[in-house]
Parts: C-alpha cells; structure tokens; sequence
C-alpha cells in the first residue's frame, strides 16, 4: 500500500529588485529529495469553462507510511508520474496514540492545466 515514489522539490531563494527574498524556481536553485514509501490515490477532478479557457484541476491525496515523516511543506512542488504538482494547504502531521512521535503525514497536491 506504500510502494510509491515522489519527488518533493523545494525552491531557492533569490532577492528581487526591490531587495525582498522570493522563491526561485530556477532549475539550479531548486532542490529535490525522493520520498519512497506514500500512498498516493486520487482526490478530486473539477473543470472549470469560461470565455477564454476550460481549466481542470486534478488532485491526489498523499499519506506517508507509519512512522514516517518526510520533509515536506506547503511551499514544496511534488514531481510524481513525470507531472508537477503543487502542495494544497499545510501538510498533516498525525501523531502517534499516546505519544508525542509522529505517526505519518498527509497532504493533498494538485495540478491545474488549460
């Protein structure tokens, strides 16, 4: 049940003109980490029309194994079945019964084309 892979992918950072830190998604700022051991299954599908364009939106629910917490936030990309997608919300941390460890993580990612 926890037999897929991801690749959570996490920008740099640059200043802009007016001396402010932003994300830079440039491919040699950014960097990647491969998480084993989710369960990915999908979340949601809409379509939205309007004069200029037919927009869909597909999303998958991620869940970390038991006793796993991967590094993954809200800022993150996460690169899976060679799509992108972008991490919707905080990400969940379970925690253990009885315990302050950490039982698994869960989070949802979307992607949006047209």
């Amino acid at each position: 049940m926890f037999n897929q892979t991801a690749v959570r992918v996490r920008a740099g950072t640059r200043l802009d003109r007016g001396g402010n830190t932003i994300p830079d998604w440039s491919p040699g700022a950014v960097t990647e980490l491969t998480v084993t051991g989710l369960n990915i299954q999908p979340n949601s599908q809409s379509e939205r029309a309007d004069e200029e364009r037919t927009a869909v939106v597909t999303g998958y629910r991620v869940q970390s194994a038991e006793g796993t917490a991967p590094d993954i936030t809200a800022a993150d990309r996460i690169e899976y079945a060679g799509l992108v997608y972008e991490v919707e919300g905080e990400v969940g941390v379970w925690p253990e019964l009885f315990s302050d460890t950490v039982h698994h993580i869960d989070f949802v990612m979307v992607r949006a084309t047209g």
